[in-house]
């Protein structure tokens, strides 16, 4: 148990004080960053949620500032068990902070978006909608991986076309895994970089705005 990773829940950013009800949204920074990015976009999400924004459980090598959810040894490698294991430590704090929220969805940036991915192929019938922006669906199997065929969760996925973080072939495999295993809105958003624009952000509100009306009671 002491190799599990934990998600610091006094690290967490939480929006509104009085959330009680409301559908929950999580956001997962990016590698380097930290619970307070991603915290900043509130002003462009719809109205009527509750938003938690949370620290990932790794620290980079000196002198990366921020946090990680995986480690990555250069830009070409990432582990496939890595990022598992950051999903399941996201599925242990949903549990202990958010276990009695109905309605919840995911929001990722780059690692973020990848983590989000994983933890929706752990257990999809927790999540009603995950955005992964400047992410990637992470290669290999899960036991899940084919009732995700026939249940197809609603994903967002954006991305610009002058990102040249995430690895081509990484990007090719996103492209061909993610249509035949969700419900799949899928952006690309000309000149953008490794970064979010107002207009992502404009087609993340629609999105998420979709997903509150077709879950409404």
């Amino acid at each position: 148990m002491s190799d599990l990773l934990n998600i610091d829940a006094d690290a967490t950013r939480w929006a509104p004080a009085h959330r009680d009800g409301l559908p929950l949204l999580v956001m997962l920074h990016g590698y380097g960053s930290d619970e307070n990015d991603l915290f900043a976009l509130r002003p462009f999400l719809p109205e009527g949620i509750a938003v938690a924004s949370v620290a990932a459980p790794l620290t980079p090598p000196w002198p990366s500032p921020g946090r990680s959810w995986y480690p990555i040894e250069g830009l070409e490698s990432r582990s496939s068990e890595a990022t598992t294991a950051a999903a399941e430590a996201l599925l242990r704090w949903l549990d202990a902070e958010a276990a009695d929220v109905p309605k919840v969805a995911l929001l990722g940036f780059s690692q973020g978006a990848a983590v989000s991915l994983q933890a929706m192929r752990l257990d999809a019938a927790r999540f009603g909608a995950i955005v992964a922006l400047s992410g990637y669906a992470t290669p290999g199997d899960l036991p899940d991986d084919e009732g995700l065929r026939a249940s197809k969760p609603r994903v967002f996925w954006g991305r610009g076309t002058n990102d040249d973080v995430i690895p081509q072939p990484l990007i090719d495999h996103t492209a061909q895994w993610l249509p035949d295993h969700s419900d799949l809105t899928g952006r690309v958003y000309p000149g953008l970089t490794h970064s979010v624009s107002e207009d992502e952000l404009l087609d993340v509100r629609v999105f998420l705005e979709k997903w509150l009306d077709d879950s409404a009671d």
